[in-house]
């Protein structure tokens, strides 16, 4: 294999660079709360694959006119939102994908994204290079594809190769456990690959349809266990929460999502979260800082059973302040509705 792009004198340039802003993001952060710190935006609900623990995908949408994600990612700009992720579906599908996060890029935003992989190639890896990407991350659920999940070590080690070699942003290799998976251990093999590649290696727990508790097994426990027992690194350092959940008891802890972290989905609305979504349901274009302040000291009721990690991470900034002085119950009639698919 070549040098690594990130081993070169510009990668690194631009790997300090990535982490002076992500310094100023965290002050800006810790100093006001008016402002979200992540949005995760939909560009495309269509996925390539079908996992079978997965409820964020159909095989019929449309990707999201460019114009509308450009319009929408202002908006978050003009929020002051701090860093953009685009998640999905599989957003490598969106045929203007780099236009997206050029866009995202030009608001002052750090721009990441989730995505499977499967798609991905030299000439891709260097076009997303070239539109500024900052971080991706890929999921990755076993060795050997399977009724549950294609998603495997087999099928993306050479993608994993090509992203070692010719990547400039951070990659993140996040492997599950909890989702019914044959052989938990996989996750240690595969936790073993990325930092062998360079990369970061994190791992997560799957959750239940609304995104609720789901204990482990104690095989899949003592797999946990040994993942979180390296050294931490970026966000892995932030997965406390995951302790208790592996142990089926509830976290305490302030959820800021409608605040902190915003989730919206393909037609454009604001939602608590990927498996929370209904409330607020108000377009990114009507969403104000004033809703971003309401819903910072609104509590959630279906917050002691979260597992989603993203959002507990987010929240983890403001943990020490503002106490919540309203509640929200998910599912009671006229305040959220939880969208199954």
């Amino acid at each position: 294999m070549a040098v690594p792009r990130r081993s070169t004198a510009k990668g690194k340039w631009i790997a300090a660079r990535r982490k002076a802003r992500e310094y100023a993001m965290v002050a800006r952060a810790l100093a006001s709360t008016s402002h979200p710190v992540l949005a995760q935006i939909v560009p495309a609900r269509f996925c390539n694959l079908s996992c079978a623990y997965c409820n964020e995908y159909d095989k019929v949408s449309e990707p999201v006119p460019l114009d509308e994600m450009l319009r929408r990612i202002d908006h978050l700009g003009r929020l002051g939102t701090a860093m953009i992720g685009i998640s999905g579906g599989e957003p490598l599908t969106h045929p203007q994908l780099d236009d997206i996060i050029v866009r995202m890029r030009m608001t002052g935003a750090i721009a990441g994204m989730i995505t499977n992989g499967y798609l991905l190639n030299v000439e891709r890896i260097e076009r997303l290079n070239r539109a500024g990407l900052d971080h991706m991350q890929i999921s990755i659920d076993n060795l050997e594809p399977d009724e549950v999940s294609k998603k495997s070590l087999k099928v993306l080690d050479k993608k994993l190769q090509m992203l070692a070699e010719h990547a400039e942003f951070h990659v993140n290799i996040n492997s599950v456990v909890g989702g019914g998976f044959k052989d938990p251990n996989d996750a240690l093999v595969i936790g073993k690959r990325a930092l062998e590649l360079g990369f970061e290696s994190t791992i997560g727990i799957i959750h239940d349809g609304d995104g609720q508790l789901k204990p482990l097994k104690p095989d899949e426990a003592k797999v946990y266990f040994e993942m979180t027992n390296r050294k931490k690194t970026n966000y892995a350092q932030f997965d406390a929460f995951q302790e208790a959940i592996v142990q089926g008891r509830e976290n305490e802890w302030r959820c800021r999502a409608g605040s902190r972290y915003l989730y919206i989905c393909e037609d454009g609305l604001v939602h608590y979260c990927s498996q929370q979504r209904g409330y607020p349901g108000v377009p990114i274009a009507e969403y104000t800082t004033a809703d971003v302040k309401r819903e910072f000291l609104t509590a959630k009721s279906c917050a002691p059973n979260c597992t989603i990690g993203c959002v507990h991470r987010i929240s983890h900034i403001d943990h020490w302040r503002a106490p919540q002085t309203k509640t929200i119950s998910p599912g009671s009639q006229g305040e959220l509705v939880n969208i199954q698919m």
